[in-house]
């Protein structure tokens, strides 16, 4: 003979079932929710994938040799800017400085200090992990060969000796007094300065680059919304040289 009870759950009389039926009960739940599962799962791989980020290349222990000269196209969010590298005024820096931007360094990077009539500054990856990785690869200094840190020349900060890594300035005007300080440029801003100029300044030195460090763009993109940013930065080909002709 079946009996009722109340259940614990306050259930109404009536509602306590036999043993048997509670394990029917149950395994249908469960072939219900196993069937539900797989066909989440098949409707998951159906869904096209989220694309990836474009993989950073790292940094080689010492920079690859690259091009006596060389120019890079920077397209940012205020427009489009060219820096011209010479090879010889510094290097190592221009050679990291190639491999940092055929490695796509520099690309969603953010003018993250900019001190007007001084300079604009970047180079901290917006991932934390990138960012890392390359900070870890410093390079020697290079000997100063008389190219002065003039309006819109490029160069690597530091924190002293031998300690330059991806953080780089553009002077916006003529500070020569940094030559003496040990910071070598080593590229000219060739076309497009007046873009530089015109980069974000209403945040001059307020983004703290220990925030950046460890949380990238994450950290930029809530504190900072209108901070300008690189879109792309390439070297650019090389035009083939005309031939000359004889009449």
């Amino acid at each position: 003979m079946v009996t009722t009870r109340q259940g614990t759950d306050n259930k109404p009389e009536g509602q306590v079932m036999t043993g048997r039926a509670k394990w029917t009960r149950w395994m249908s739940a469960g072939l219900v929710l196993c069937l539900a599962v797989v066909l989440l799962g098949a409707a998951d791989e159906k869904k096209p994938s989220a694309k990836s980020s474009v993989s950073v290349a790292l940094p080689k222990p010492n920079p690859p040799k690259g091009p006596e000269s060389y120019r890079v196209k920077f397209v940012t969010s205020g427009g489009d800017f060219v820096v011209e590298v010479t090879r010889k005024f510094a290097p190592i820096g221009a050679d990291r400085f190639h491999e940092a931007v055929s490695g796509r360094f520099f690309d969603e990077c953010r003018f993250f200090r900019v001190v007007p009539n001084f300079i604009v500054q970047f180079g901290i990856n917006g991932d934390p992990k990138v960012q890392s990785r390359w900070r870890r690869a410093s390079l020697r200094d290079d000997p100063g060969v008389g190219k002065t840190n003039a309006k819109g020349t490029l160069t690597f900060a530091t924190a002293g000796p031998n300690t330059r890594t991806t953080q780089l300035f553009i002077n916006l005007k003529d500070n020569a007094f940094l030559d003496k300080l040990g910071f070598t440029p080593f590229g000219t801003v060739v076309e497009g300065f007046s873009v530089v100029q015109k980069i974000n300044a209403e945040y001059g030195e307020k983004a703290q680059q220990g925030a950046i460090q460890s949380d990238g763009n994450a950290y930029l993109k809530a504190e900072f919304p209108r901070m300008d940013f690189i879109k792309t930065a390439r070297v650019m080909k090389s035009k083939p040289a005309k031939k000359v002709t004889k009449e």
